[in-house]
């Protein structure tokens, strides 16, 4: 039988060879089918902007049917759609905004760093002083914790990479490790 082509954006397959391989790929109804898989991932905002640059299709508008369908070279969108398309690319761009400013406001990685390493410089490097714990450390340690949050927003992180319990790990002095 040899060998057959299929076409995913035409959803049909066809004997492979050069001449029909060619003759389909130039077609009028595959360059239609690669056209709508795309648009399919167009934003809002570009759809708006394409949408508002067409003059409405005086067929669709008449019978509610248009024989060239989502290929017309006019819009078929009415001003109701045309309003809330508007709507959602304004919504879209609020919450983007919003996301850019609260990345802002927010403390970066990097400067909880560089804030760590200035304690741990001025701080005094006596041994054991990590066990007694004193105030101070702890609103450290609330302060440090705050970043760890940021950072845990990714969910279904692997257990290696989760930070410590508040209390620290539980450890039994009899344990043997092996």
């Amino acid at each position: 039988m040899g060998k057959r082509y299929f076409c995913d954006y035409c959803d049909r397959s066809f004997q492979d060879n050069m001449h029909n391989r060619k003759k389909h790929l130039n077609g009028v109804q595959h360059h239609r089918a690669k056209k709508a898989w795309f648009d399919h991932f167009k934003d809002s905002s570009a759809v708006l902007d394409e949408e508002q640059a067409k003059k409405p299709c005086r067929k669709f508008m008449q019978k509610g049917i248009c024989d060239y369908g989502p290929n017309c070279r006019f819009s078929h969108m009415t001003e109701q759609d045309i309003f809330y398309l508007r709507r959602q690319v304004e919504e879209e761009k609020r919450r983007k905004e919003g996301f850019e400013d609260k990345l802002f406001h927010e403390r970066s990685v990097e400067d909880w760093l560089s804030r760590r390493e200035k304690k741990r410089k001025s701080a005094p490097s006596t041994k054991g002083s990590r066990d007694l714990t004193t105030e101070e450390d702890s609103e450290e340690d609330q302060s440090d914790r705050d970043v760890l949050l940021q950072l845990l927003s990714v969910h279904d992180l692997p257990p290696s990479l989760l930070p410590p319990p508040s209390g620290g790990w539980k450890v039994q002095e009899n344990a043997e490790w092996g």
